[in-house]
């Protein structure tokens, strides 16, 4: 299955969509904001990714006025689940594998995923 977990009005997403060349015709997208991620959805991307914590967003608005900080697995899970900011994203998932986050080698990493579809 090929997916994209993103943000509609998020200018990086748009940006990394327009630049992967992801379609609706090859990819599933699912606004974040919109259409909330499930609990199974989130577990399906922490096997993908190896961990929860791995999928946590920390430069998020909101993690900055966490008091205490998460630091437990279900910790993570939960406020993941409670607030879309806390997933770090996009999220690509191209076959089995996944690709968290915007930055320059996770997108080359999908970039040559990509190429092989």
């Amino acid at each position: 299955m090929n997916k994209i977990y993103f943000l509609s009005t998020c200018d990086t997403c748009k940006r990394i969509i327009k630049e992967l060349g992801l379609t609706e015709k090859k990819f599933i997208f699912q606004d974040i904001k919109t259409e909330k991620i499930t609990p199974l959805q989130l577990k399906e991307m922490k096997e993908a990714a190896g961990g929860f914590e791995a999928l946590f967003s920390r430069v998020a608005l909101k993690y900055k006025a966490l008091d205490p900080k998460p630091s437990a697995e279900t910790e993570f899970r939960d406020l993941i689940l409670s607030e879309y900011t806390f997933l770090k994203r996009p999220v690509i998932l191209i076959g089995d594998k996944i690709f968290v986050g915007n930055s320059k080698g996770v997108l080359q990493e999908a970039k040559k995923e990509l190429e092989k579809l």
